[in-house]
C-alpha cells in the first residue's frame, strides 16, 4: 500500500467529498474540522471525549445521523447510533497460545445463530469440548459483523468493524476467542470484502466506498482501484488487522474473492497476505488466510516470490462436487461434469477437476493446473457439505436428508482421508436431520419481498422445484435451521458421530494422512464395479460405492472400517455395499 492516513483518533471519520460534518452524541452536537495533510479527507470533532458505551453518530452535509463506518458496537442495530467500545477492558488469558498452521488441521464451520438453541458466543463456548473430542483444530465462524435485522447468514453485513449484538457483541466475541484458545482451538473468521448488504449501508454517504460500472452478483463492487481507493483499501486492511491482532483471531476466510474487482498491479489479496505475514512475525503466532474462489486459479496459493498472492489456502469446490455426484447421482446444473469416479480420482490426485478443461455449466474452458512444486495439497480446503452447498439448495437439505448411513460414512472417509485440509459443516458429523436454509429478517417489506423473489430465480438453472423454497423472511425458516443436539446420542446419528471421532483420531496418529505433497497420493478405481482406492504412502483407503459386496487382495492391518461387516482376513479385504476401510499395508 502507498502511504496513507489512518484515523488518529477513534472518532475521526473519512469523508473526502463532504462539505460539513458534525458528531452527535447524547443530545449534543460537535462540529467537525477537516484534518490537514497527510490526513486529507479525514475529519475530527474537537472536544468530544466519548467512552465505553457512549452513543454517537455523524451528520453528513446535514443528513443523518449515521453510524460510524468503523463502529465497534451497534446496540440498537445498523440504522441507529454507534456506541464506544473499550477493547482493552478484556484481560486476555491466551498468553500461552502458540497457534497452528493449516497443514494437518481439521476445520469446523459453524453459524453462531443456529449452532446452539441460544445462538450466542457464550452458548457456543459450551460446545468447545465437544469439538476438541471430534478432533477439530480450527473453528470457522460465518460472518459476525453487524447486519440489518435479528438473524441472517451474515453475508449482508454493512458495518464490518461491529460484532452483531444478539450474538453477544464484541465483548462476547473476545470471550469466545479466549475460550477457544484455552481449549486448544484456533479461530478463523469469515469476512466479506466484496460487497455490502442492501439495508443499513450508509458508507456511500461518507465517501466512494463503492464504484459505478459493472458490479458483482450482489450489487455494486467495492472501490478497490478507482479514485480515492487508497483509503477504501485501508478500510479493508485495518479491518483485517482488527480481527487478527486485536481480537486474537488465527485466520480469515475471505468470501468470494472472484468478486473482488481489482485491476491494480498489487491485488488486495496480496496486500492482505502481506499484512497477515507481518502480524504473524510480530506476534509469533501463525495467521492463516483462506480464499473462497471458484476460479480454480492456483496463483492464489503460490508464494509471492513465484508471482502468487501468498495465501495459505483456498476452497476447492471440485472436491465437493465430485463427492456429491458420486454419492447422490445428482447431475443438474453445475454438477453435470462430475458424474464419474474418474473425476473424483482426478481431483484426489491433482486438486482440481477443471484445470483448463471445458465447463459445460459455464460454457467455456475453466481453471488451470496446480504446479505441484509451488503448492501443497493442504492448501486446498475441501468438504462434502458447507453452508453454501446446503443453504443454497432449494430446500436447504443436507446429505442426511437423502443418503443412507453407509453413503454418509463414505463422504466422511473421503473428506477426512483426502490429501487436502478437511472442513466439516456443523451437524454433518452426526447426520443432523435439520435443514440449513437461507434465512433473513429484513424489517423493510420491499426488501424481504425482493429477497424471496430473487431466491426463486437463482434456482432456475439447477432445475429445483420452486415449491420447495422456503420464504427467507419467515422466522420458522431460521428456527428450522437450528441444530438438535439431542440427536448426537440417537441411532445412526450416534453411529456416524463415532465414525467422525475415529477419523479425527486417525488423522492425528497417522502421518501418511496429513504429510506428503501431491506426489504422495495415488488413486485407482473401477467405474463399472464402483470402487475407488486412495493410496497415501503405506495407508490404503478403499471405498465401495456400489450396492454389491467387494473383495480385493490386500494384506495389512485394518485401521478403520465404516461397518462391522468389513473384514480383512487371509490377505483378502471384504467390503459390503456402501462401506469403506482404511488399511495399513
Amino acid at each position: 500500500m502507498p502511504d496513507h492516513a489512518t484515523a488518529p483518533s477513534p472518532y475521526d471519520v473519512w469523508a473526502p467529498a463532504a462539505g460539513s460534518l458534525a458528531l452527535v452524541s447524547s443530545g449534543g452536537e460537535y462540529p467537525m474540522e477537516r484534518l490537514p495533510e497527510p490526513a486529507a479527507g479525514w475529519w475530527r470533532a474537537p472536544g468530544f471525549q466519548g467512552g465505553d458505551g457512549v452513543p454517537y453518530g455523524y451528520l453528513v452535509d446535514g443528513e443523518g445521523p449515521f453510524a460510524d463506518p468503523r463502529s465497534r458496537r451497534q446496540p440498537e442495530g445498523v440504522h441507529s447510533l454507534s456506541a464506544g467500545f473499550d477493547a482493552g477492558a478484556h484481560r486476555w488469558q491466551d498468553g500461552g497460545w502458540a497457534g497452528r498452521g493449516l497443514s494437518g488441521s481439521l476445520i469446523y464451520e459453524l453459524h453462531i445463530g443456529t449452532f446452539t438453541p441460544e445462538g450466542t458466543f457464550d452458548a457456543a463456548i459450551g460446545k468447545l469440548d465437544y469439538l476438541v473430542e471430534l478432533g477439530v483444530d480450527f473453528v470457522e465462524l460465518l460472518p459476525v459483523n453487524a447486519f440489518n435485522g435479528t438473524h441472517n447468514w451474515g453475508y449482508d453485513g454493512v458495518l464490518w468493524y461491529a460484532v452483531h449484538e444478539l450474538y453477544g457483541g464484541p465483548a462476547g466475541y473476545q470471550r469466545f476467542v479466549d475460550a477457544a484458545h484455552a481449549a486448544g482451538l484456533g479461530v478463523i473468521q469469515d469476512v466479506v470484502y466484496n460487497h455490502l448488504g442492501p439495508s443499513g449501508n450508509y458508507l456511500p454517504k461518507f465517501g466512494p466506498y463503492l464504484k459505478s460500472g459493472p458490479g458483482n452478483t450482489w450489487g455494486d463492487s467495492v472501490n478497490l482501484d478507482g479514485p480515492d481507493s487508497d483509503e477504501v483499501r485501508r478500510y479493508i486492511l485495518d479491518n483485517a488487522e482488527m480481527w487478527l491482532r486485536e481480537y486474537h483471531v488465527d485466520g480469515l476466510r475471505l468470501d468470494a474473492v472472484h468478486a473482488l474487482r481489482d485491476e491494480r498491479a498489487v491485488h488486495i489479496l496480496e496486500d492482505l497476505a502481506v499484512l497477515a505475514d507481518r502480524i504473524a512475525a510480530d506476534t509469533g503466532i501463525p495467521k492463516t488466510l483462506i480464499a473462497e474462489s471458484d476460479l480454480n486459479n492456483p496463483r492464489l496459493i503460490y508464494p509471492r516470490q513465484a508471482n502468487g498472492y501468498g495465501l495459505a489456502g483456498q476452497w476447492s469446490d471440485d472436491f465437493h462436487h465430485a463427492v456429491h455426484v458420486n454419492l447422490t447421482g445428482e447431475t443438474a446444473g453445475y454438477y453435470a461434469d462430475f458424474a464419474s469416479l474418474a473425476v473424483l480420482a482426478k481431483v484426489l490426485r491433482h486438486g482440481f477437476f477443471h484445470d483448463g478443461s471445458y465447463s459445460s455449466f459455464r460454457a467455456r474452458h475453466h481453471g488451470r493446473p496446480i504446479r505441484q512444486d509451488l503448492a501443497h495439497p493442504a492448501a486446498l480446503v475441501v468438504c462434502n457439505q458447507n453452508h453454501d452447498q446446503i443453504g443454497n439448495r432449494a430446500a436447504g437439505d443436507r446429505l442426511s436428508a437423502s443418503l443412507s448411513y453407509g453413503r454418509l460414512a463414505l463422504a466422511a472417509v473421503l473428506t477426512m482421508t483426502s490429501p487436502f485440509t478437511p472442513m466439516l459443516f456443523m451437524g454433518e458429523e452426526f447426520g443432523a436431520s435439520t435443514p440449513w436454509q437461507f434465512f433473513t429478517s429484513h424489517p423493510e417489506e420491499w426488501l424481504g419481498k425482493a429477497t424471496a423473489e430473487g431466491r426463486l430465480k437463482e434456482f432456475e438453472r439447477m432445475g429445483w422445484d420452486p415449491a420447495l423454497v422456503p420464504n427467507p423472511q419467515d422466522p420458522e425458516t431460521f428456527l428450522r435451521s437450528k441444530l438438535k443436539w439431542e440427536e448426537t446420542g440417537q441411532g445412526d446419528h450416534a453411529r456416524l458421530l463415532a465414525l467422525y471421532r475415529d477419523l479425527g483420531a486417525l488423522r492425528r496418529t497417522t502421518p501418511e494422512l496429513t504429510d506428503g505433497g501431491f506426489e504422495a497420493t495415488d488413486v485407482d478405481f473401477n467405474e463399472d464395479e464402483r470402487w475407488l482406492e486412495l493410496v497415501r504412502g503405506s495407508v490404503r483407503v478403499v471405498c465401495n460405492f456400489g450396492a454389491d459386496p467387494l473383495s480385493t487382495d490386500l494384506d495389512g492391518g485394518l485401521l478403520l472400517a465404516t461397518d462391522p461387516a468389513v473384514a480383512l482376513e487371509g490377505g483378502t479385504l471384504t467390503l459390503p455395499g456402501e462401506t469403506a476401510a482404511v488399511v495399513r499395508t
